[in-house]
């Protein structure tokens, strides 16, 4: 069976911790592994294969993120200029596979808790799916929920889809037996996928194929922006499975969270026996159900209760917990005034690597880089700053103007401004460099590349 992961979505919901560049599905919330990783690993004893639809600004982190795994299957990027909803990134996943083989669809930024539930609900889907069904899975619900839609059910047979309900409605819902919530988890065979796809919305269809043609290669299939604009966004819900006849609905108690707010991610995570979260560098005296979330830093808590904390290196927001669905309006107040503290965290990836800012005032800014083996930055010049830079470990080959020459660690060299210069890593270890920006300019503003 094909894994399709879907890696859309910008994590607005859980900032500072997820940004555009660096959503929720990436970072690490729980141990040492992303929502990602962990979508990967619960899924691999069904996979034969794994189809990755994200964006393409992401596409080196979740690379990256996959060959940590060192998983042994085959993997295929779809790579998105932008996002149009399920609809037409599972269509693009589909259109690569084979007619007859099943797809399994996931979101990459679920939590799932209940391995051995969620291995018998893909097996019941996969029989279902095997017999020209289009299966969706539906969560047993545990409380009235407002935030989601609902599918009402007769045992597999779905009767209905219905929108994000009012409080009242949603506890006649919980109260009904009968109710599900969405999950947006679906499998089906390709071909049958795409027979619905083209009879309810064709020019989904014919959109996507088009956008689709000479684009895809063995590990990667790249997609214009232009084409991408031509396709309608969509829901697979409102486009598919709320108007096929073929729908069956595989109900599931599997410990599921779509993590869609800190409410949701404080649900999620352990507790001290006062309910407050079990975070490493947090001191809680007289206080209670706390979520706090941070990093190096110490945070200490004195008689607060039912608080939300999230320290992050450049930002900190602290909320009543009840009320995180307004950090989407702090988002949109954030953009007004610093849209890059939305888009990317002090550390950005890239395709080479990552830079971190370490430090960063009006006229100096120091970065730690980190150069991938094999990988180089672009011959560049800066008319307002000039560089130092710093070898900690790994060996990097440095262009200055008509020289070229490599440092060791503990070596340093300096960059005039104006000098043409370059960074590469021709060996096979990281290489991590300290560089210190001093100028009147130190924004991507003032780096010409040749």
């Amino acid at each position: 069976m094909k894994i399709v992961i879907l890696c859309g979505g910008s994590g607005t919901r859980l900032w500072p911790i997820s940004r555009t560049l660096f959503p929720k599905q990436f970072c690490q919330l729980f141990g040492d592994k992303s929502l990602f990783q962990k979508t990967v690993e619960r899924n691999l004893s069904f996979a034969e294969s794994f189809s990755v639809v994200i964006n393409q600004e992401q596409y080196f982190m979740g690379l990256d993120q996959l060959e940590e795994l060192k998983i042994q299957r085959p993997s295929h990027f779809i790579l998105e200029p932008i996002g149009r909803n399920t609809a037409p990134a599972i269509a693009l996943a589909a259109m690569v596979a084979k007619p007859d083989e099943l797809m399994l669809v996931v979101p990459s930024d679920h939590l799932i808790e209940n391995q051995k539930a969620y291995d018998e609900c893909i097996s019941n889907a996969m029989d279902l799916a095997h017999r020209n069904y289009l299966v969706t899975f539906g969560i047993k619900p545990h409380y009235a929920e407002t935030g989601f839609g609902y599918i009402e059910a007769q045992g597999t047979d779905v009767k209905s889809f219905k929108e994000k309900p009012n409080l009242a409605t949603a506890e006649s819902y919980l109260k009904s037996g009968n109710y599900f919530w969405n999950s947006g988890m679906f499998c089906f065979k390709a071909g049958v996928f795409l027979d619905e796809l083209k009879k309810y919305a064709p020019d989904i269809f014919s959109q996507s194929q088009r956008a689709l043609s000479s684009k895809s290669k063995e590990s990667i299939t790249r997609i214009s922006l232009e084409d991408m604009n031509s396709i309608r966004s969509e829901s697979i819900d409102y486009a598919v499975m709320e108007k096929s006849e073929i729908v069956k609905v595989v109900p599931a108690d599997i410990g599921w969270s779509d993590l869609g707010s800190f409410d949701a991610l404080y649900e999620a995570l352990p507790k001290d026996h006062h309910g407050n979260t079990t975070t490493e560098n947090v001191i809680h005296i007289g206080s209670k159900n706390n979520l706090v979330v941070g990093g190096k830093r110490l945070i200490s808590t004195i008689d607060v209760e039912d608080m939300m904390i999230v320290d992050t290196t450049d930002a900190i927001v602290i909320a009543k917990k009840g009320s995180t669905q307004k950090v989407k309006d702090l988002v949109a107040e954030v953009k007004k005034k610093n849209f890059e503290m939305t888009n990317v965290h002090t550390t950005a990836y890239r395709p080479w690597g990552s830079s971190t800012i370490l430090e960063e005032k009006s006229d100096y800014k120091v970065n730690q880089i980190t150069l991938r083996p094999g990988s180089q930055l672009s011959l560049q010049f800066h008319h307002h700053r000039s560089e130092h830079w710093i070898v900690v470990s790994g060996i990097a080959t440095v262009t200055i103007e008509d020289k070229t020459f490599t440092l060791n660690p503990n070596e340093s060299t300096f960059i005039p401004k104006g000098a043409k210069h370059r960074l590469a890593n021709a060996h096979g270890e990281n290489l991590v460099i300290i560089e210190a920006q001093v100028g009147t300019n130190i924004t991507e503003d003032d780096v010409v590349r040749i």
